[in-house]
C-alpha cells in the first residue's frame, strides 16, 4: 500500500492528541459527534475502509462482516476486550483484528480497589447524604461499613489486572485468593502471597469480597450464576470492573434485594448501560459508568497503540497486538 494513505474510520470520538495523529498519518474520518454508530453506518463504514477503529459499543458480528465487501482488511479495535468482534468470521473473510492489550491494567485494577472500598466502607451512602444537607453531625453508630484489612479477596481472573488488583489489596491488609483457567507459576503466587483455587465454588463460599477481572466469552458468560452467588457469604461483597456477562445481573438484583448478599460494586452490566432499575434503587449497591479504564493517560495510549497497529499493517507486517481466534 506503499504511496496510498490507508482510508481509516473511526467510529467514535477519541481524545485529541490520538485523533491529530491518525490525521497526520492516514486518511480518516473521525465521528463529528460522540454517538454510536448504528448497525447501517457500521456497513457503510466497512465497505469504505481498509481500517475500521471501533470499541466495545460496536456489535461486528458475522451478519455485518458479511457486508464489509472485499477493501476492509484491518480492524484495529480501540480497546483490549474483543467479544463484541466475531474475530473467527473476520478472519476467516481475511480480516485481521488488533487490540490494545495491557495499557489499562493500572486504571482498571485502581477501580476495582475503589470499588471495594466504596461498598464496604458505604463511601456513596455519605457522600449522598452530605450532598443532599442531611447531615446531622457526628454520631457513634452512624455510618458504620466494615475493615477492609483482613478479608479474603477471591479473584476471578488472574491475569494483568486480576493480579495488579492483587497487589493493590495486599498493601490494603486483604488476603489473596484466585480462580483462574490456569494456575499461576509458584513465583507469581509466592510474589503476591496467593491461594489458588481449582474449584470456583470452593472459593466463592470462603471470601469475603469476590473480584471479577475475567473477560466475557462462552465459558465466562454467568460464571457468577444464581447458583453460585447462592454460595457467597451473606456479608460477602462482589465488585466487577471486567465485564458485565459475567454475572447473572438479575439474579445478583434479587439477591441483594433480599439481603442475601451484603454489597456489590460494578461498573460494567450484563446489557450495556440498559441497567436493571431494581439495581438503581439499592442503598448497598455502587454504580459506575464503565469507568475503569477512563484516565488521560489510558485513553491516549491506547489510541497509540492503535496507530501503532495500524502503521505496522500499513508498512507490510504483522500489528503487533493481532488478535487470533486461538487466543480466545
Amino acid at each position: 500500500m506503499a504511496g496510498k494513505r490507508l482510508s481509516v474510520v473511526v467510529t467514535r470520538r477519541l481524545p485529541e492528541p490520538v485523533e491529530a495523529r491518525l490525521k497526520e498519518l492516514f486518511d480518516v474520518s473521525l465521528r463529528g459527534d460522540d454517538t454510536k454508530m448504528n448497525r447501517d453506518e457500521l456497513a457503510v463504514a466497512m465497505r469504505g475502509a481498509d481500517v475500521l477503529v471501533p470499541c466495545v459499543t460496536d456489535t461486528i458480528d458475522a451478519a455485518l462482516l458479511a457486508q464489509a465487501g472485499d477493501r476492509l482488511k484491518l480492524i484495529a479495535n480501540y480497546g483490549a476486550g474483543v467479544d463484541h468482534i466475531d474475530v473467527q468470521s473476520a478472519r476467516q473473510r481475511g480480516i485481521l483484528v488488533s487490540n490494545t492489550p495491557g495499557v489499562v491494567t493500572e486504571d482498571t485494577a485502581d477501580m476495582t480497589i475503589a470499588l471495594i472500598l466504596a461498598v464496604i466502607r458505604r463511601i456513596p451512602e455519605g457522600l449522598a447524604e452530605m450532598q443532599s444537607g442531611a447531615w446531622g453531625g457526628w454520631a457513634p453508630t452512624a455510618h458504620m461499613g466494615g475493615r477492609v484489612g483482613g478479608r479474603r479477596l477471591g479473584i476471578l481472573g488472574m491475569g494483568r489486572i486480576g493480579q495488579a488488583a492483587a497487589r493493590r489489596a495486599a498493601a490494603f491488609g486483604m488476603q489473596i485468593h484466585y480462580h483462574n483457567r490456569r494456575r499461576l507459576r509458584p513465583e507469581i503466587e509466592e510474589e503476591l502471597q496467593a491461594t489458588y483455587w481449582e474449584s470456583l465454588d470452593q472459593m466463592v463460599r470462603r471470601v469475603d469480597v469476590i473480584s471479577v477481572n475475567c473477560p466475557h466469552t462462552p465459558s465466562t458468560f454467568h460464571l457468577m450464576n444464581a447458583r453460585r452467588l447462592k454460595l457467597m457469604k451473606p456479608d460477602a461483597v462482589i465488585v466487577n470492573t471486567s465485564r458485565g456477562e459475567v454475572i447473572d445481573e438479575n439474579a445478583l438484583t434479587r439477591m441483594l434485594r433480599a439481603g442475601e448478599i451484603a454489597g456489590a460494586g460494578l461498573d460494567v452490566f450484563e446489557h450495556g448501560h440498559e441497567i436493571n432499575p431494581r439495581l438503581r434503587e439499592l442503598p448497598n449497591v455502587v454504580l459506575l459508568p464503565h469507568m475503569g479504564s477512563a484516565t488521560v493517560e489510558g485513553r491516549i495510549e491506547m489510541g497509540e497503540k492503535v496507530i501503532i497497529n495500524i502503521k505496522t499493517f500499513d508498512d507490510g507486517h504483522r500489528p503487533p497486538d493481532l488478535v487470533v481466534p486461538a487466543m480466545l
